[in-house]
């Protein structure tokens, strides 16, 4: 029996399963909808489908390197006790090598590359079926080293953050991780002031007016004392949310200026990943998430 679109999009609405798994399926069971259905199940498709609308915000970030590639990624799950079991672990090696053998552009890419003989996305659906939560490839960057340049890589020893920096020069394997290791733990917004809008300058410098002239603290002062305390503001500001301007968390008495001159180089890009960052996550005390954890 020929498979049409119509019967496609049956399964597709009965089941929640891919389009490309419902196709399959009907073309596995000749066209019938209800062993569609059975196939669908078997295969732990349609479990997995029914997850596809839950939040996954924990997970882990990984970092591979071969050659003068190094691909950064963060894969998701819905609760940090499936991130630490093996299934889980096995995973991410295998979307780590997966990213950094066949070089995809974008996640629909890099879901569409063959696995041992079938797409990620399907190795990813497997596991959704067999963990017993929603996971996904959220994102990943793949950096291609030239020949005058060099890293440094720094991940967390729980795999939440991971930092790449690249710098225009060699630097130090060392140095390099420690500013690595300085990033991830200071979150810089950008390399350097220079970087930083006019917009985005304008909108802090009206915001820190706002507060100054709203503080009774301030009442009768003059504009041109409020001007100079909001222009040390939001100075203050900028040195904490530029690279450059930071202080060394290594080195206290050097700012990462000083250790970037010191060493010849230029940063070219600040690449940093923690799990979950912008993803807006149901509030779940510890008990509750065990009892969910219990009921999967």
């Amino acid at each position: 029996m020929a498979v049409t679109a119509q019967l496609v999009k049956e399964l597709r609405d009965r089941t929640g399963a891919g389009m490309l798994d419902c196709k399959k399926a009907l073309e596995a069971t000749d066209g019938n909808i209800e062993e569609a259905i059975t196939w669908l199940r078997e295969k732990g498709i349609t479990k997995a489908a029914k997850k596809s609308d839950r939040v996954a915000a924990e997970g882990l970030v990984g970092l591979v390197t071969k050659g003068d590639k190094t691909a950064i990624f963060e894969v998701n799950s819905e609760t940090d006790f499936v991130a630490k079991n093996k299934q889980f672990l096995d995973l991410m090696a295998t979307v780590g090598e997966t990213l950094i053998n066949n070089d995809p552009k974008t996640v629909e890419d890099a879901l569409k590359v063959s696995v041992n003989g079938e797409p990620l996305e399907t190795v990813i659906v497997h596991a959704i079926a067999t963990i017993g939560e929603k996971i996904t490839l959220r994102r990943f960057k793949t950096v291609h080293l030239k020949t005058d340049q060099s890293l440094g890589v720094y991940l967390h020893s729980n795999n939440r953050i991971a930092t790449v920096l690249i710098f225009s020069g060699k630097i130090d394997e060392t140095i390099g991780k420690q500013l690595a290791m300085h990033v991830s733990a200071m979150r810089p917004q950008f390399i350097s002031r220079d970087d930083i809008s006019v917009d985005f300058l304008n909108s802090e410098k009206a915001i820190l007016t706002a507060e100054a002239k709203n503080n009774p603290k301030n009442a009768g002062k003059p504009d041109n004392i409020l001007e100079k305390m909001v222009e040390g503001r939001l100075n203050k500001q900028l040195a904490e949310i530029s690279f450059l301007d930071q202080v060394f968390v290594v080195n206290p008495d050097q700012k990462i200026s000083d250790v970037i001159k010191a060493n010849n180089v230029n940063v070219v890009d600040i690449i940093r990943y923690e799990v979950g960052e912008g993803i807006e996550k149901e509030k779940v005390d510890f008990a509750s998430e065990v009892m969910a954890q219990v009921r999967k």
